[in-house]
């Protein structure tokens, strides 16, 4: 455990494993970072109009997804340019540097920005920051990359680079390849209905954007000098010590057969490798191996001791989650980073971790389950009007820690659990409910997905990964919204990785 005096002795702030303070519960001042939003409001995903907007995903599970027909169109597209045949980006960056990884950043609203200042704090001296998944909600519009990629990042003087989420492939994946790999719409897009070709998906399917190309422009001029272009949807970053393998999981979380039989070929350089993700393979305490088209999995080729990958990190869950497993031997890091400014998923709904032989106490999260409880409490309680709802902080500690059975990530004395909190608990999925009903995965599924707010605390996360002689340090820092953790952003996890 963190000691407290320490910490302060180092100037740093406490995280929320030390106390409350440090997960931004009692926020008496907030960031600065409302003035770097644009004076506009957001979308909501209590909105009908923005979850027609997103339809594309129901479709695809429905009635088929596309995706993989159509990024083979932008790849033979971006190789006809020219692309360097293993879609590689070089960077000479020496033995020694640092880049920053965040996920699911573009909502464009007061979370998304709540990370932005201690982002560009800890980010000086970085190489090279990497988007992953869902670069711009809700459906990955050219048209709004402006305030929900230039805007935010503008001040960040390193290239960005990023792969798509679900939701960028909404649009059919113009914004995405405009925007990084500097490409032309594929004639198709404007021809509607080829990009979903044929009956009920193609009646119901939402068709791409038209990119305003001047407006465009102008946003471009808010990072003047953005680096390489990427190649395409899928890409290696080359530093010379350490190579990331960025990948497109579409829609669906699935690999084509094209882009597998390019990671299977990148894979086998005997470099050490951090995978990139817009799915993580292991979340929730669940596995998800990524299947690829022809068989085989994304994790068969992470696993392979001759691919010598040391990490696999994913978006699309909104939160930060650390599973350390060990394959024949070797530790590899799965890590969910998907706390770059989306709206929160619940942490507390995660059961007792097991999967993969990971022990509980070796599994890390942000937010800490019993945060996450409270917050959603204290959001429920305020909008349905039941004060006998909320949690406080310590009694979601406490409680959790009973559920889970572990100890208290931070001290929590005294704190009761009476008949009124494991009820409230129950509501919010984070204690059983009698007849075994399956509130938890529901709540997780639906209900945290339709709970965004603009006030602190936040819970947001971001990555800073450095690379320091046969070493990968990987470090998770929080942003809560409020100025102190703004000023010092928290460390709230930390591992090094050896090359």
């Amino acid at each position: 455990m963190v000691d407290v005096g320490a910490a302060a002795a180092r100037g740093k702030q406490v995280s929320s494993r030390v106390s409350e303070s440090g997960a931004g519960w009692d926020c008496s001042q907030i960031g600065t970072f409302q003035a770097l939003r644009p004076n506009q409001n957001s979308f909501s995903w209590l909105s009908p109009a923005t979850l027609w907007r997103s339809r594309n995903e129901v479709i695809a599970q429905l009635f088929g997804d596309p995706s993989p027909q159509v990024r083979r169109r932008w790849v033979a597209a971006q190789r006809d340019r020219g692309a360097d045949p293993d879609f590689r980006v070089r960077l000479d960056l020496g033995e020694e540097f640092s880049f920053l990884l965040l996920g699911d950043t573009g909502e464009g609203d007061a979370s998304q920005y709540a990370v932005v200042p201690g982002l560009l704090r800890l980010g000086e001296g970085t190489s090279f920051a990497v988007v992953a998944s869902d670069v711009i909600y809700p459906t990955g519009s050219g048209n709004e990359y402006c305030d929900k990629f230039f805007r935010p990042y503008k001040d960040y003087p390193a290239p960005i680079f990023a792969i798509p989420g679900n939701h960028d492939w909404y649009d059919g994946l113009g914004g995405f390849m405009r925007v990084f790999c500097d490409a032309r719409p594929l004639s198709a897009e404007r021809r509607g209905f080829r990009l979903s070709p044929g009956g009920l998906r193609g009646l119901l399917w939402k068709k791409p954007e038209t990119i305003d190309e001047n407006a465009l422009a102008e946003a471009r001029k808010m990072r003047p000098d953005p680096g390489p272009a990427l190649p395409g949807p899928y890409w290696v970053i080359d530093t010379g010590r350490l190579l990331l393998v960025g990948i497109d999981t579409g829609i669906k979380g699935t690999l084509d057969r094209e882009q597998g039989e390019w990671l299977r070929r990148v894979s086998a350089d005997p470099r050490p490798k951090v995978l990139v993700t817009g799915k993580p393979i292991y979340v929730n305490n669940a596995y998800h191996p990524c299947e690829i088209e022809g068989g085989g999995t994304v994790d068969d080729v992470v696993r392979d001791p001759a691919n010598n990958y040391v990490a696999a990190i994913g978006g699309d869950v909104h939160n930060y989650q650390r599973y350390p497993v060990r394959v024949d031997g070797r530790l590899i890091q799965y890590v969910v980073s998907g706390g770059g400014g989306a709206f929160m998923h619940a942490t507390h709904t995660i059961p007792r971790v097991d999967v993969a032989g990971v022990h509980e106490d070796d599994f890390k999260c942000y937010p800490l389950r019993g945060d996450s409880l409270s917050f959603y409490s204290l959001l429920y309680s305020r909008r349905l009007r039941l004060r006998g709802l909320y949690v406080t902080p310590e009694e979601g500690l406490a409680l959790m820690s009973r559920q889970i059975g572990n100890t208290p990530p931070r001290p929590t004395p005294g704190a009761p659990i009476g008949a009124r909190v494991r009820w409230a608990a129950r509501l919010l999925g984070g204690w059983p409910m009698p007849f075994r009903l399956p509130v938890g995965r529901v709540f997780h599924r639906y209900i945290s997905e339709l709970s965004d707010w603009d006030t602190p605390p936040f819970f947001k996360s971001f990555l800073h990964m450095s690379v320091t002689g046969d070493t990968l340090r990987l470090r998770c820092f929080a942003a809560t919204g409020c100025l102190p953790q703004e000023q010092e952003p928290p460390l709230e996890d930390e591992v090094e990785i050896p090359l």
